[in-house]
């Protein structure tokens, strides 16, 4: 049998609890030839060896497993790698693990929907310029600065995408900035209007917290018009993703991101985080609900006892989990990674002498001229950006 199995987070918010359900759902619908079961980290039941139970008991030898997770930082590299690692030692299964959604196209397009079904609402006109909006995504912050680095990366790829005027980042906790001083930063940018996105899958806690600081910054600057956009949700373009995971996994082609993990790189800052010893500091949690007893550590705001519980996994990124999965990290896979496309690298030197790029002969005669190379250049979708190429040119 196909058994596929996904791996929330977790939370103490019944809606976020039922959204994931609702999710997994969906993915059993979109993949009618698997057997489909999820489970959670931690503060919800089903656990994830509930939802193995159910694969192993059904007769499935072989389990391939997904984090229902954004970014990969220590849930999704260390804590739900473990818990699969020792289920399938215990119990005698192979289970394959897949990466996070990460940085995609399809979670841009998915990202950029939300944004714009916000924007349409306060009445703007799809197609008009954004010059005079701000747009502030609000990322779950992490302890890892990999997972924090993509928050921002996401942030720029919607805001160039859309052609917004400026750009911010925030955290709804753990890392900095977090979100009533980034919006307050972002209030004194002489914005008109400032979308506010919250760069989650599911509801719950921190997304309502987040529409709250927005309340609080916004009765504060009644000249600005704050914009609450929706979080992801079971966009359809997300289900999508997911099902490329799921694929990466049957291809051999799954691509875990390695280059700057904290545990197998020295990044800036972390560098005595390298090669620590796998291990889960969930299970503590496991299985405690929105009804249960709680924990008495605050999960969100302190990052589990201030330091995480992004503690190496010996290392995850080995990809071998016991399971027989080698990914080689994503370098090795013989794709050329793009090194024969021909720079389409949009070189508009505006002069029209055609000078080789970056001689500085400073001729600006207001036509650009395309270095082609035998290739055409596109357009670039937001040349009239106030902040954009022709701001550079001088007057005179």
């Amino acid at each position: 049998m196909n058994a596929l199995m996904l791996c929330g987070h977790g939370s103490r918010d019944q809606g976020a609890v039922d959204e994931f359900r609702q999710l997994a759902e969906k993915m059993a619908r979109r993949l009618p030839d698997w057997t489909v079961d999820y489970g959670y980290l931690e503060f919800a039941r089903p656990i994830i060896r509930d939802g193995l139970d159910r694969l192993r008991q059904s007769g499935a030898g072989t389990v391939l497993a997904l984090p229902g997770m954004l970014f990969a930082a220590g849930h999704a590299k260390n804590d739900i790698p473990s818990v699969l690692n020792t289920y399938a030692r215990a119990n005698g299964i192979e289970i394959r693990y897949g990466r996070e959604l990460g940085i995609d196209p399809k979670m841009v397009r998915a990202a950029g929907a939300r944004v714009r079904e916000a924007l349409l609402a306060a009445g703007w006109r799809d197609g008009a310029p954004l010059h005079d909006t701000m747009l502030v995504v609000v990322g779950r912050g992490a302890s890892d600065p990999d997972a924090n680095s993509n928050v921002s990366k996401m942030m720029r790829l919607i805001w160039e995408g859309l052609g917004f005027g400026w750009g911010e980042t925030a955290y709804s906790g753990v890392t900095f900035p977090l979100v009533e001083p980034a919006l307050e930063h972002a209030a004194r940018l002489g914005y008109r209007r400032i979308v506010v996105f919250p760069y989650f899958l599911f509801t719950g806690i921190l997304v309502q917290r987040i529409y709250d600081y927005t309340d609080m910054v916004a009765a504060r600057h009644p000249e600005i018009e704050f914009i609450k956009a929706s979080y992801l949700g079971d966009h359809d373009l997300v289900v999508e993703t997911f099902v490329d995971r799921l694929d990466e996994i049957l291809t051999g082609d799954n691509r875990m991101n390695c280059q700057m993990c904290k545990y197998r790189e020295q990044v800036l800052g972390f560098e005595a985080e390298v090669g620590l010893p796998q291990e889960s500091h969930h299970h503590h949690v496991e299985g405690i609900g929105t009804g249960e007893a709680a924990p008495s550590h605050s999960h969100h705001d302190h990052d589990h006892h201030g330091h995480s519980h992004d503690h190496g996994h010996d290392h995850h990124h080995s990809h071998d989990h016991g399971h027989g999965h080698h990914h080689d990290h994503g370098h090795e896979h013989g794709h050329s990674h793009g090194h024969g496309h021909g720079h389409d690298h949009a070189h508009d030197h505006g002069h029209s002498h055609g000078h080789h790029h970056g001689h500085g002969h400073g001729h600006d005669h207001g036509h650009s001229h395309s270095h082609s190379h035998g290739h055409g250049h596109h357009p670039y979708p937001h040349a009239d950006h106030p902040l954009g190429p022709r701001s550079m040119k001088k007057g005179g």
